[in-house]
């Protein structure tokens, strides 16, 4: 029989050690995608919410009202939006990669960059026209 040191010292996975892994922006890109599909699909049910109270009548409605109405549901709808505006164009993103367009190391980082800055500066324009139309 061989000799195997079942007690020894045995490797370890990596994140059990140290954090053996850079975060680089197309990491943190693709973990953002997919945590704002989640926001999205819950998100939905916020608006499902509000258009059920809506076919309600207008008590229930006005109680939606209030609760969106307030900070904390301002803040809850700011997120829904960049996160809507957010995965909108990492799906773009992913769209331009399938064709293929931009498949370039320098046009990558751009579209990582643009996807990052353009879901916030959307989200911003959405609600800076929200107020202004209210």
């Amino acid at each position: 029989m061989t000799d195997v040191d079942l007690k020894g010292k045995r490797p370890t996975s990596p994140h059990v050690q140290n954090f053996a892994y850079k975060i680089t922006l197309s990491m943190a890109t693709s973990i953002s995608h997919r945590v704002t599909g989640v926001g999205a699909y819950i998100g939905l049910f916020f608006l499902a919410y509000w258009l059920i109270a809506l076919a309600i009548g207008p008590e229930a409605f006005e109680t939606a009202q209030t609760l969106w109405g307030s900070i904390l549901g301002r803040f809850v709808l700011f997120c829904f939006t960049w996160s809507l505006m957010h995965h909108m164009l990492g799906g773009i993103r992913h769209f331009l990669w399938d064709i293929p367009v931009m498949i370039e190391k320098p046009q990558i980082e751009f579209l990582y960059r643009a996807t990052i800055l353009g879901g916030f500066l959307l989200t911003v324009v959405i609600w800076i026209i929200g107020y202004a139309v209210m």
